[in-house]
């Protein structure tokens, strides 16, 4: 952001919250004004080893540096694991060094005097995309985040749902490979072992962005895996579409990009597998804020917050 478009900002009285978005590589922060409008973003390099404190000094130094005035209303943050339910603790997180039970919240509200919420990474994404993306349209939706893991976030009468003990909507961890791999859930033959980074790896022995060029080249092994990615994917929606009857499925992550490949077995899949009544009007939808997403969904969680 430049000087003028800073000292605008500065002027302008009206309140925002902050969103944060905690990655395995980088923290991403925005600035968010109550229609959603991004007034300012930073981006941190998540600390190695990433333990609770490395990141906690990292994140406060970055909330620094995008509200110096500490002018913000409440802060928002998505973790990559599981969040309990009154958003206050990490429960885990699997890519992060000594991530259990991370009291997050109370330190960030400590250091910086704003009310903090915490949620799960993907169920930002679906935040995100409910508010400003993909799912304004739709009170009911599912999101699946397709990329190192498959996160995933419910949306139910347009609200997120976590259910009891926040841990709810974990829809890569279903099962479709009853002696597949073993998942780091503890769960074997899951979905997201076979549809996220880490599975199209095992299966093909190459990267998904490899896969997509030789798709486009018209490469008929890597038209063909793409197919089969489809029906997988597919199968593990067929379960979500009868337990949760949603208007929609929004798919994010980088995987996502290559949906054109797979988009059509998805729906043989689910035709195949899901009653005509269960499956009406369904869409399959790109999301639309991609990388954007974790930071727009805690902002407006933090605005939720404040507005309770």
């Amino acid at each position: 952001m430049g000087k003028e478009a800073r000292d605008s900002v500065a002027k302008d009285s009206s309140p925002y919250v902050l969103g944060i978005d905690l990655g395995g590589s980088a923290i991403k922060l925005g600035r968010f004004s109550a229609d959603g409008t991004c007034l300012e973003d930073y981006r941190a390099v998540t600390p190695r080893p990433a333990t609770p404190e490395a990141v906690l000094a990292t994140m406060v130094e970055a909330i620094a540096q995008i509200d110096p005035e500490g002018a913000a209303i409440a802060i928002g943050v998505g973790t990559p694991g599981p969040v309990s339910s009154d958003g206050r603790i990490a429960k885990v997180a699997i890519n992060l060094k000594n991530w259990h039970n991370v009291p997050l919240g109370d330190w960030l509200e400590e250091k910086t005097n704003k009310p903090i919420i915490l949620a799960n990474d993907a169920n930002c994404a679906g935040m995100g995309e409910a508010w400003l993306g993909a799912g304004r349209e739709f009170r009911n939706f599912i999101m699946l985040t397709l990329g190192t893991g498959v996160g995933g976030a419910i949306i139910l009468d347009g609200k997120l749902f976590v259910g009891p003990k926040g841990t709810a909507g974990e829809l890569g961890l279903i099962t479709i490979d009853l002696y597949g791999p073993e998942c780091h859930s503890g769960n074997r033959g899951s979905l997201e072992q076979h549809v996220s980074v880490q599975g199209i790896r095992r299966r093909s022995g190459t990267e998904p962005d490899r896969l997509a060029h030789a798709a486009k080249a018209g490469n008929h092994e890597a038209l063909e895996f793409w197919k089969n990615y489809g029906h997988l994917l597919g199968a593990g929606l067929a379960n979500s579409i009868y337990v949760l009857n949603p208007e929609a499925i929004v798919l994010g992550g980088g995987i996502a990009a290559s949906a054109e490949f797979f988009l059509p077995s998805i729906w043989t899949e689910i035709e195949r597998r899901v009653l005509p009544e269960s499956r009406e009007d369904l869409q399959i939808i790109p999301a639309q804020l991609g990388a954007k997403a974790g930071i727009v969904g805690a902002a407006k969680l933090a605005w939720q917050r404040v507005e309770v």
